[in-house]
């Protein structure tokens, strides 16, 4: 049996810059499975580039970056006092979990339900972007639970998380000094032989929403130029790995 490699590419709607970036990332066919972040401007934008092709969608739940789909003033606990979604680093900084339950609930439940009016189906995954809180994670438990979705956990320790009762590694190096995204997706693919091991990455160009907004920048435009290169994928098909999606892990 070979193994289960898959390259997941997170972020669909967070710019156009991030979206044409995507879309160029998947001519290497290495990346099948896209994670949408439904709360953002740019995410109608995103779904239409990428209409009609054979892909793996999720959804990419965001509580830490653009605007919430909620009115704000339902939702303080994860909305400063202009609107926006709190950041990522005001997350990284709490001394205690400040998310409020209930109030996340309503922002999860908005975008999975701004998720189906953009794409006509549900998430074949449904996870969460970037912040570490337990409210956060049980919020999107319940709501999976909800609607009969996928939940797919976030492990902080490097053990792995269950995916249909497949164990899955999630492995991401960006931001990491001297990153090399070829040589980090070539060491993920050969890291577990009894699991699916998954590669996150965040392919896109650089435009004035992610400059202005994001922390990731220079590494989305390497993972671009990565993901489209025909020796990358060369190497993997050396290594024997089978090239999955969430969609095969149902099956």
């Amino acid at each position: 049996m070979a193994k289960k490699f898959m390259i997941r590419a997170d972020d669909l709607g967070y710019s156009r810059g991030v979206n044409y970036g995507i879309l160029d990332s998947l001519q290497g066919e290495l990346v099948k499975t896209v994670g949408v972040m439904t709360n953002m401007e740019a995410s109608e934008h995103g779904v239409e580039l990428l209409k009609g092709m054979d892909l793996c969608l999720g959804q990419h739940t965001s509580i830490s970056a653009g605007r919430p789909i909620t009115d704000p003033s339902k939702i303080p606990s994860i909305t400063t006092s202009d609107g926006f979604l709190k950041s990522s680093s005001d997350y990284r900084s709490a001394k205690e979990d400040f998310v409020v339950l209930d109030e996340v609930i309503l922002e999860i439940e908005a975008q999975y339900q701004r998720f189906v009016a953009l794409t006509g189906q549900q998430p074949v995954y449904f996870e969460g972007h970037a912040v570490a809180s337990d409210n956060f994670f049980k919020g999107l438990e319940i709501v999976a639970k909800k609607h009969s979705l996928k939940y797919l956990g976030m492990s902080l320790d490097g053990t792995p998380v269950t995916f249909n009762d497949t164990p899955v590694y999630l492995h991401m190096e960006s931001m990491l000094p001297n990153y090399d995204p070829a040589e980090a997706i070539l060491r993920a693919a050969k890291a577990h032989g009894n699991a699916c091991d998954i590669y996150v990455c965040h392919p896109g160009y650089l435009d004035a929403d992610i400059l202005e907004h994001s922390t990731l920048t220079t590494d989305r435009v390497h993972e671009v130029q990565a993901l489209r290169d025909a020796e990358l994928r060369e190497r993997l098909e050396e290594l024997g790995v089978e090239l999955v999606t969430f969609s095969d892990l149902l099956h």
